[in-house]
């Protein structure tokens, strides 16, 4: 590749496209958007609040999540926001709009280009190589391809003209050599900008309010002084050309060591893109006219989505409506990460446990609320497996069948359970949303120990046997529906025939679970009729056959003693 074949067109490095009509038709049905729709409030980086959610486009939600610098292979850190933005886009889906989601590849930078040349390989391959890693990674979890993935180097041409643009409105400046020769090197303006620092409450002085203040506890900030170990300065924002401190490289100079195909010829010299240009330009392409939604990682917050939301509106550009992030992985408190030494390669973590249980560990808390990544979050999320599977499998057995895929996709957000929808319109309150999930199985286990004991197991006097089955069937259907919103209906795929299914060896386990959810369920009614002698016996006819009842704000919950 040549800086001629470069300076000519974007070539075919553009990314990977994904039929839009897939991700419009994949969980939606066919009645439009649902009613359910009007109550979703989502949170906004920029204004600290969770409003009302309303398209730009009515039917339709515009995606764009900052995806990976493939550089070396995905950690679960690099996951989580995968993850959580996946779970966000199903719900979208199920509430009936169509989807378009951009997620794109960072295939150049200062890192991918110093360990190619350590490791002896051409940039370009590294980073194909990566980026194959992270797309089996997104695969294997269950996130669903996005509707285009672009990758940076196939949208020189549009950060060109971008980059002109913000020149030519008067917001950026390009720096000369002493003998007046173009460096290649071209800065953001931020002086130049009023409204730099809106996104993360940042003010162009050192006062700041308390709110961005407990915002940037959480993560990187223009105020926060000394190395940035989460954010790593680029060298080109080091350069004594600037005018200011806080002016940010729009495109840069080729360093020495650069090879001639990471370096492409433009009207202010030859160089290679910034680091936030790409997002801006390839956010433009996308999803002009329809940007609802910009997400990513909470250590995006700032420098890199405070910089991109200044560059897309100084070139006159609509940038995006809400800002979302998506909190840290962390490991004993510390944020996980490669450069820390602490991120767990996804690989590594794969190899000891099902996919579906890594999956349900990264989802399992709401996507604003720091994960802590530890055995006993994997062995919570083992132990749910093991329940939903005892559940649907007892369910099906039951009833003689299971409810085919088409039945369970079908099933609209306004079919869905009250509490199930309540939670994920608040601001996709993933752990309450999980919480409504096992209070529906713990009921269907109650119905399946009646049929399966003729009658003699359970309390509730409405059960009859004309009645049982239909119950149970509409409860294995909602189960099973709540759990694919969130990307985790075991049978589907990629999960059917891959799971932690253990055939015979768990019968007992599995007898008991239905057993004991029966009586908690028994218990919950006498709780709720203010029966209280009845619940109080069943708490203690279990507690002496060494079972521990645990209530919590979410139900109840027991331990083997």
């Amino acid at each position: 590749m040549t800086e001629h074949s470069h300076e000519a067109s974007n070539a075919n490095t553009s990314g990977t496209f994904q039929d839009p009509q897939f991700t419009e038709t994949l969980m939606a049905g066919d009645g439009g958007v649902a009613n359910a729709a009007v109550d979703l409030r989502l949170y906004d980086t920029a204004s600290h609040a969770i409003s009302r959610f309303e398209p730009i486009q009515p039917g339709n939600v515009g995606i764009y999540v900052c995806g990976a610098t493939v550089q070396s292979s995905p950690h679960i850190g690099h996951i989580r926001a995968g993850v959580a933005f996946d779970v966000i886009r199903r719900w979208f889906l199920k509430l009936g709009y169509r989807v378009t989601f951009i997620r794109n590849v960072t295939d150049i930078d200062d890192k991918i280009l110093d360990k190619a040349a350590a490791a002896g390989q051409r940039w370009w391959a590294r980073a194909y190589h990566y980026e194959q890693e992270f797309t089996d990674a997104y695969d294997r979890l269950g996130v669903l391809p996005p509707t285009y993935e672009p990758r940076a180097t196939g949208h020189i041409m549009d950060m060109i003209h971008l980059i002109e643009r913000i020149i030519d409105n008067g917001h950026a400046y390009v720096i000369r050599d002493e003998r007046g020769e173009l460096t290649g090197d071209v800065y953001f303006d931020v002086a130049s900008w009023p409204h730099y620092g809106e996104l993360t409450h940042q003010k162009q002085t050192t006062e700041v309010d308390e709110a961005a203040a407990v915002a940037d506890r959480m993560g990187p900030s223009v105020d926060m002084t000394g190395e940035d170990k989460y954010n790593p300065v680029d060298p080109a924002d080091l350069s004594e050309d600037k005018r200011d401190p806080r002016d940010f490289a729009l495109w840069k100079r080729p360093k020495p060591t650069d090879p001639a195909d990471a370096r492409w010829k433009t009207p202010f010299g030859t160089g290679r893109p910034g680091w936030h240009i790409e997002c801006s330009a390839m956010s433009y392409r996308y999803l002009d006219g329809m940007f609802d939604i910009h997400g990513g990682g909470l250590d995006l917050r700032f420098p890199h989505h405070e910089n991109e939301m200044a560059q897309t509106r100084a070139a006159g550009y609509r940038t995006a409506n809400r800002w979302m992030h998506s909190a840290w992985v962390t490991a004993k408190g510390e944020k996980m990460s490669k450069s820390l030494g602490n991120g767990l390669s996804v690989p590594v973590v794969l190899a000891e446990h099902s996919a579906w249980v890594v999956r349900y560990a990264l989802g399992s808390v709401q996507y604003r609320s720091m994960l802590e990544w530890s055995d006993q979050t994997l062995a919570e999320a083992q132990a749910a497996y093991d329940r939903v599977m005892n559940f649907i499998e007892h369910a099906g057995e039951a009833l003689g069948e299971q409810p085919s895929r088409d039945e369970i996709t079908a099933v609209t957000a306004d079919e869905l359970p009250a509490d199930f929808i309540a939670a994920m319109n608040d601001d996709i309150n993933v752990s309450r949303a999980t919480a409504v999930i096992f209070t529906q199985l713990r009921a269907g286990n109650s119905i399946v120990a009646t049929i399966e004991t003729n009658g003699r197991c359970g309390t509730d006097d409405t059960l009859t046997p004309e009645n049982a089955k239909p119950r149970l069937r509409a409860i294995l259907v909602n189960v099973r529906a709540m759990l694919d919103t969130l990307g985790l209906d075991p049978l589907a795929e990629p999960w059917i025939g891959g799971g932690d299914d253990k055939g015979g060896e768990d019968k007992a386990r599995v007898t008991l679970d239905a057993l004991i959810d029966a009586q908690l369920e028994a218990r919950a009614d006498a709780r709720n009729a203010k029966d209280f002698a009845t619940a109080d016996r069943i708490r203690d006819d279990l507690a002496k056959l060494g079972v521990t009842i645990e209530d919590g704000p979410t139900g109840s919950s027991w331990t083997l003693n």
